[in-house]
């Protein structure tokens, strides 16, 4: 077990370096100026420079990318001016030498181009409000997707499984942005004065006294929107896995011996039919906590999806930089505990 997550770990920061390098390349090289961006058009030529010059935009590419990597790194060798200029580096020194530190220190993501604020804070705000409506989103998909698979299965060909498989097809086929304002528009909007939710709001929110206040109703829609095409292909997947291993033999003789249906269905159709539908699950999960870019932008819910936007709009390499990071890490690290998963569902699985 220890050597396999070893293994893994290992084969994710390689996959996290190779995401890293070639995102990073891909923003450095586009024909865009980030700082002609911070100070607008009428900005002259030597500040522009100057600040090129601060933010080590007038190095080459692959200077730029060794002193990212650099940062990003836990250990590293750093100028001992530049920790002394820079406090946001939380280090401990391994090794001295004459003009330079060898430090253990946690990943330096750098400083927004646009704020100036430390790109880890930025991260830290948004990552809980996402993780809260990723994680709604994902456990109403799962529970009632599942419920609605098995009603499905069991009444196949009747009218409720047909009414359950066009809307799920209609579900999926429906872009998450769409359903968005659909739901704003309808709910938050048309249906305000009996609902009460808002069109827009986020997670927080400040009150009439410029205090932090905690929202909970803003969640609802936007992980009604974020939960519908992942509802839906669970629905289609717990159907077909489930009159699959319905058809099998061992299903057949349980039944036929006399075994209670119920226990057929929750001891032993249940369990063997949630591989397909784990790796489903695994995947939309990783989505959702990446950040949900257009529902979060719809609902204006400050999130990971709405920073990225937003920093994408301003070019603010350091932010888009952190959140790719953060999605590629996502991604990883779901599938590692996918692949533990899959050995307690299913004995017929091993990790060898």
């Amino acid at each position: 077990m220890l050597s396999f997550v070893f293994r893994r770990i290992i084969w994710g920061v390689v996959v996290l370096l190779m995401v890293v390098l070639l995102v990073s390349s891909i923003i450095y090289l586009a024909p865009v100026d980030p700082t002609r961006l911070t100070f607008g058009q009428r900005s002259d030529i030597q500040t522009i420079e100057n600040k090129r010059k601060e933010l080590g935009l007038d190095q080459s590419l692959s200077v730029q990318l060794r002193y990212y990597l650099r940062d990003l790194s836990p250990i590293a060798l750093h100028k001992t001016e530049q920790l002394k200029e820079n406090d946001r580096i939380k280090h401990i020194s391994i090794l001295e030498f004459e003009d330079s530190k060898l430090v253990l220190k946690w990943p330096y993501l750098r400083e927004s181009y646009q704020s100036g604020a430390d790109v880890w804070q930025l991260l830290s705000i948004a990552i809980p409000k996402t993780i809260i409506l990723a994680l709604i989103a994902f456990v109403l998909a799962t529970l009632f997707g599942i419920l609605f698979g098995i009603v499905a299965a069991i009444n196949k060909d009747r009218f409720i499984d047909r009414f359950l498989l066009l809307t799920s097809s209609l579900g999926y086929s429906v872009p998450s942005y769409v359903s968005a304002m659909m739901l704003a528009l309808i709910f938050g909007y048309w249906l305000k004065d009996w609902t009460g939710l808002n069109v827009q709001g986020s997670l927080v929110e400040l009150n009439d006294m410029g205090d932090d206040m905690v929202v909970w109703k803003n969640l609802l829609l936007p992980a009604i929107a974020l939960g519908v095409r992942p509802l839906s292909v669970i629905i289609q997947l717990t159907r077909a896995s489930f009159l699959d291993v319905l058809n099998e033999p061992f299903i057949k003789t349980a039944i036929a011996k006399g075994l209670n249906f119920k226990k057929v269905i929750t001891r032993h159709t249940l369990r063997n039919s949630l591989n397909p539908i784990t790796s489903s699950l695994s995947g939309w999960l990783a989505s959702m906590l990446a950040g949900a870019f257009f529902v979060e932008q719809v609902f204006n819910y400050k999130g990971v999806g709405s920073l990225t936007v937003s920093a994408l709009i301003s070019y603010d390499i350091p932010v888009v930089l952190a959140c790719v990071i953060f999605i590629a890490a996502i991604f990883i690290l779901i599938n590692l505990m996918v692949d533990l998963l899959y050995v307690l569902i299913d004995p017929r699985i091993s990790l060898n």
